[in-house]
């Protein structure tokens, strides 16, 4: 049972704690350059279509000069991570304290490690030039929708956000246009432009360096323009 009488002495001590989580993430990615984030299962099998997809989707974003982002957990975190140090560049695990499921993988060439999931996801965004989501459960679903929110409400500047797997997403996606967009009208017609859902891990890096060419900003930041009109980048082949 907590103890509530020892809560004003405790709790602004935490604030040093997720201070350190801040400073040591800031630190660490500001030297690693133009990055992307790969998010998806930590259960999928080495043998599994997606794993695959994912190493050769890494280890593409390192040959094009791109360092690789990842939860660092197994997985397709682990294929990420595997295929970026196979291909020689820069690997990163933003690894979270868990439970279960969390054991860091070892193709991890600079492992973080965070105990607070909203200091994790900032280092997730702050210095992404894109973000990719292969197949996934609940905590993949969280930091799409996330990344869509900050994007949609012009808290991030938009970046591409790509979805791999056409047959894993088209249920998503056919709800989110039925449901949310024609029938309740809880999001607006442009918002299914947010996001760009595709198979293949050549079209995916193209979408990134095209995006690196435009200039845009990328990175935790705001829109500049003083009337913050979202600014869309769209790909070529968006939905399922």
């Amino acid at each position: 049972m907590t103890d509530y009488s020892r809560l004003p002495a405790e709790e602004p001590w935490r604030i040093f704690r997720i201070m350190s989580e801040f400073v040591e993430g800031f630190d660490e990615l500001s030297r690693v350059g133009p990055a992307v984030s790969i998010f998806g299962s930590a259960r999928t099998p080495p043998n599994d279509l997606w794993y695959g997809k994912a190493e050769e989707t890494a280890a593409l974003l390192v040959k094009a000069g791109y360092s690789v982002i990842t939860g660092g957990g197994g997985g397709i975190m682990e294929a990420a991570n595997k295929g970026a140090t196979k291909a020689g560049g820069v690997s990163i695990g933003l690894n979270i304290e868990l439970p279960q499921e969390q054991n860091p993988n070892k193709y991890q060439n600079l492992p973080l490690h965070f105990r607070y999931f909203f200091a994790r996801k900032v280092m997730f965004l702050k210095y992404a030039h894109g973000f990719m989501f292969f197949p996934g459960g609940y905590g993949t679903l969280d930091e799409l929708f996330e990344a869509l929110v900050l994007i949609q409400t012009l808290k991030q500047v938009q970046f591409p956000v790509i979805m791999f797997g056409r047959e894993f997403w088209a249920g998503m996606v056919d709800w989110l246009k039925q449901k949310m967009l024609n029938e309740y009208a809880t999001i607006s017609p442009e918002d299914m432009d947010l996001f760009t859902v595709i198979d293949d891990p050549t079209e995916a890096v193209r979408i990134i360096e095209e995006f690196s060419r435009s200039s845009r900003p990328s990175g935790l930041s705001e829109p500049t323009d003083s009337r913050r009109t979202l600014q869309r980048f769209n790909g070529n082949s968006k939905k399922p």
